[in-house]
């Protein structure tokens, strides 16, 4: 029960930023716009769910690299006879390092989404210097690639058996980051930016 509530402190945060990413969803923030001024604008709702999702993305990593320190130290943190078990994945030293680097992947995910959060938040507060373009096009191109460790994360959860809830929490936050990423990548330059 406990493991679910602290996946729902994550998921809300990222449902919340893929509404705010969605196309066609202003309206529903009509209401929140008056007292939070960054949503008026499309870009600013783009930013503003970009930040949210890179923030709890970069929450659900820290989690896994703190899972993976204590199935170190041999204690279990959500240990099940189920299909869910990230203590089976997180803890498992074969699956749970990235190849020649010996480093976990929730290490990974904590430097990335740190990296992926200060571009997306200094872009948001500067949207206009000359650095975003490169911020925006650096952070697409980092949750792009990041599609392929998924596919990898995946494929090791699968040969196992098991799946690991709090991966796949963050999987789902590099996806919604990445649909943030591309739009205001798409968009920067163009006459809505600026609108």
């Amino acid at each position: 029960m406990a493991t679910t509530l602290l996946l729902m402190c994550y998921a809300v945060p990222i449902l919340i930023g893929l509404l705010l990413i969605l196309p066609g969803t202003g309206s529903y923030f009509t209401g929140l716009s008056e007292r939070f001024e960054s949503l008026q604008t499309r870009r600013g709702r783009l930013f503003t769910g970009l930040n949210l999702t890179v923030l709890a993305g970069l929450a659900v990593s820290v989690q896994t690299q703190w899972i993976h320190a204590k199935v170190s130290e041999g204690a279990n943190f959500c240990a099940s006879d189920t299909i869910f078990s990230c203590d089976d994945v997180i803890g498992n030293i074969d699956y749970n390092t990235v190849p020649y680097l010996d480093w976990p992947w929730g290490m990974v995910g904590f430097v990335t989404f740190s990296a992926l959060l200060f571009m997306s938040y200094a872009s948001s507060k500067e949207p206009n210097a000359k650095w975003v373009k490169n911020f925006l096009n650096l952070g697409s191109l980092v949750t792009v690639a990041g599609l392929g460790i998924i596919g990898l994360l995946i494929s090791y959860e699968l040969e196992m058996g098991k799946l690991c809830q709090f991966c796949t929490m963050a999987h789902i936050a590099n996806i919604v980051a990445m649909a943030g990423f591309l739009q205001l990548r798409s968009m920067h330059g163009e006459k809505e930016w600026n609108d």
